[in-house]
């Protein structure tokens, strides 16, 4: 107990701990959540109105950023399984770092769908045994429970290679029997946590855009991007403003996954646009408005061809060797686009514009309101926060900056 307890009170202080910068970020994060709080106060005292939704289009902002987090949180599968599946010692060093990634995203995600829900003090309703769950007739209920087996799944993943290497005693041939079935029980289990999303938007019979066959393997494909990509980043943060080494494979073995998800991703948008707007029914409309806009309506299509026009960009900005190994300038930037382009392409092009036409015919546009973006805000922000401590603590276990050794030798 007392060892448990050192090891969180070192892990928490080093956290804490760093420069300028560091501390900037950790303010800046801090303003977010303070403005945050308030308009979260607003909105679950007085309901979803405050937000944009309407009768035309039902989902808000929350449930668009709610399926990206479930797109990042695959970063764990992707760094994860090459170095249990291949045994590359380089990439299960850092496995870790995947899984407190994969985590806090999920845990972001969860929080997203307490907002989406406006009222999150009546989640027990969904609880077996004091409420009813709806299992197995709702997508939702499968939806909640992969969710929260993957979160648990890396939570004991995380809480145990950290603490064995706290106390020294983590050796990759004494592991505890059952440590090794949960890390592959974990790469199994991450993507169903896509796919099971996709099933909740395809099995909304009102939209006919979100039912296609290929929309698991476009989640698919946009975690493979996404994920790594804020992976990468993480990583080249980590190896120039901290001790941890990370060696140039890891970096390159990552931008190859982001690269290949990416020329799979157009493929699957171009299986599908054809698909579409070839034989130019009906079901094509919501895209065509998305596209082109629809009798002066056309506040979706500049994000359309943007976000389009970043990916492919990037896609081939990362077939040059040159683009790959500028560690220090242009990879940084793709990766930061291609995060933030699968993020916008959630609202603008997945959600909102889905919506239209309505089954009388309507087009409506979505306009976020000032209280719900400050509550997005609110909750990357926590998201973030908790990422950069979590992340910064494990830097200091795995580079040996804190153990109990030295924290026994201070006292």
């Amino acid at each position: 107990m007392n060892t448990a307890l050192s090891f969180a009170m070192d892990f928490g202080s080093y956290a804490i701990k760093g420069g300028r910068m560091y501390y900037a970020w950790l303010l800046f994060l801090a303003f977010f959540i303070l403005v945050g709080s308030y308009t979260a106060y607003i909105q679950f005292t007085q309901g979803l109105i405050v937000t944009g939704a309407t009768d035309q289009v039902t989902l808000e902002a929350f449930f668009a950023n709610f399926v990206f987090t479930a797109h990042v949180a695959a970063a764990a599968v992707l760094v994860v399984a090459p170095g249990y599946f291949y045994h590359r010692k380089d990439m299960k060093e850092l496995a870790v770092m995947g899984e407190i990634v994969a985590m806090v995203f999920v845990a972001t995600g969860i929080t997203f769908v307490l907002f989406h829900m406006g009222r999150p003090d009546r989640t027990w309703h969904i609880i077996p045994g004091i409420g009813f769950m709806n299992f197995p007739n709702s997508m939702l209920a499968y939806d909640t429970i992969v969710l929260n087996v993957y979160l648990l799944l890396n939570l004991i993943g995380v809480s145990y290679i950290l603490f064995k290497k706290y106390v020294g005693t983590f050796h990759e041939k004494q592991l505890a029997i059952w440590f090794r079935p949960i890390v592959f029980l974990a790469i199994a289990w991450g993507p169903l946590i896509h796919i099971v999303t996709a099933f909740v938007l395809a099995s909304n019979a009102r939209v006919g855009m979100w039912a296609t066959a290929v929309l698991p393997f476009a989640f698919l494909t946009m975690a493979g991007a996404s994920g790594p990509a804020l992976v990468v980043l993480i990583f080249l943060l980590a190896r120039k403003y901290t001790r941890l080494e990370i060696g140039d494979p890891v970096i390159d073995l990552m931008t190859t996954i982001i690269a290949w998800s990416l020329g799979i991703l157009m493929l699957v948008f171009a299986a599908e646009f054809f698909t579409l707007l070839y034989p130019s029914t009906e079901h094509a409309d919501s895209l065509k408005y998305n596209m082109f806009g629809h009798n002066g309506l056309n506040m979706y299509v500049p994000w359309f061809w943007g976000t389009i026009g970043a990916l492919v960009a990037s896609f081939v900005a990362l077939l040059f060797r040159k683009v790959r190994h500028s560690y220090d300038r242009l990879l940084p930037m793709v990766c930061f686009v291609v995060f933030f382009a699968i993020l916008i392409e959630k609202p603008m092009i997945l959600v909102f514009p889905a919506f239209s036409p309505t089954p009388l015919g309507e087009y409506a546009e979505y306009h976020v309101t000032l209280i719900e973006f400050f509550n997005v805000l609110f909750v990357w922000a926590l998201g973030f926060l908790f990422l950069t401590l979590i992340l910064k603590g494990a830097i200091g276990i795995l580079t040996g900056e804190v153990s109990h050794e030295k924290a026994s030798a201070s006292s």
